[in-house]
């Protein structure tokens, strides 16, 4: 009988940095068009903001049936990687674009096919989801260093 598992959902955990970069891209251009008070321009940076605030706040990782689920906006899967395929998961800081509201990620190295694929996260309880991973696959290599200092304010490094 196939092993199934409660789901556990895990929200993104959302970067003050990010934000504060998005910001700093949007408050300059938004200047003139506010100073001209081009109405049509105003709804387009309004939507756009809007759009980016939910995609931050809906990113979710959902492990369901031996499964991990990439979800974005509460309900679209973006992608989906079976559990027993994760070698490895690894702290990253890398800037590619990835299901991730925060610089400070989760690498996650996967064999799909012959080929290893990775995957960047950023679940808020790390060490939870790393649990519920590792409760599926316990082959999963870990390599999470704990940092202490000035920088890390309640599981934030900044």
């Amino acid at each position: 009988m196939e092993n199934k598992r409660v789901k556990k959902v895990f929200r993104s955990r959302i970067s003050v940095l990010l934000l504060g970069l998005l910001l700093l891209i949007f408050i300059p251009t938004a200047i003139p068009i506010i100073k001209f008070m081009i109405i049509s321009s105003l709804f387009i940076m309004g939507g756009t903001l809007l759009f980016i605030i939910l995609l931050f706040s809906g990113m979710r990782y959902v492990i369901l049936n031996n499964k991990l689920y990439v979800k974005i906006l509460w309900c679209i899967s973006i992608e989906k990687v079976d559990i027993s395929s994760i070698i490895a998961v690894e702290r990253s800081y890398n800037i590619l674009s990835s299901p991730a509201a925060s610089l400070k990620r989760l690498r996650i190295g996967f064999k799909k096919g012959k080929r290893c694929q990775y995957l960047l996260i950023s679940p808020v309880k790390e060490m939870e989801f790393i649990e519920e991973l590792k409760a599926v696959n316990p082959d999963i290599n870990v390599n999470i260093p704990v940092k202490e200092g000035a920088w890390c304010i309640q599981d934030l490094d900044i």
